[in-house]
């Protein structure tokens, strides 16, 4: 990970920041699945009670220049400011993951108990109500699933800051529980 690009995505008076946000995440997730093989990640610089204006990609300058020769940006290029693939500093604050977190809804365990026969159908309506739904309070990502068509909401948590990088495996969407990313 020795070079980035800063997305920045530009206020406009029809589209929110976080509606391109999501637009501009849900193309990039669609293009890392075709080009990248777990080498690209992403973080926030602006990071916060939102994601902030700025998505940050992080690769080799090569794995980067493959990246932005395909047409992924196209119908947001108005929408964007897209900076120059540049080298990362030399004066990093550190490096720090950037992950996706999960939570099972009511729904999907009162599915599974029932599956499983480890309850019946109204002893799971009663054991597991909707109101044992506990809220997420990270900011997130919504994009449309490809394959249910469904709005799937992707909560984000930053790692602990750390004084030496770790490598490894970067999902389709940029992230990794454990590798990280130079923080600048």
């Amino acid at each position: 990970m020795d070079s980035y690009i800063d997305i920045v995505v530009l206020p406009d008076a029809e589209i929110t920041s976080p509606a391109l946000m999501n637009n501009l995440f849900a193309k990039l997730h669609r293009a890392l699945v075709e080009v990248a093989s777990g080498d690209m990640a992403v973080s926030f610089p602006k990071y916060g009670k939102t994601l902030g204006d700025t998505l940050r990609l992080h690769g080799t300058q090569a794995a980067l220049g493959q990246l932005m020769a395909q047409p992924w940006l196209k119908g947001l290029r108005d929408y964007t400011s897209v900076s120059d693939i540049s080298p990362v500093p030399d004066n990093v604050e550190g490096y720090r993951s950037t992950f996706r977190v999960q939570q099972k809804s009511p729904q999907n365990i009162r599915k599974r108990a029932i599956a499983k026969g480890w309850l019946s159908e109204d002893e799971a309506l009663h054991k597991i109500p909707d109101s044992k739904q506990k809220r997420l309070s990270l900011p997130f990502i919504q994009i449309k699933s490809q394959s249910t068509n469904q709005e799937v909401r992707l909560f984000v948590e930053r790692g602990e800051l750390l004084d030496k990088p770790e490598t490894g495996h970067f999902s389709s969407y940029g992230f990794s529980r454990t590798a990280t990313t130079p923080w600048f």
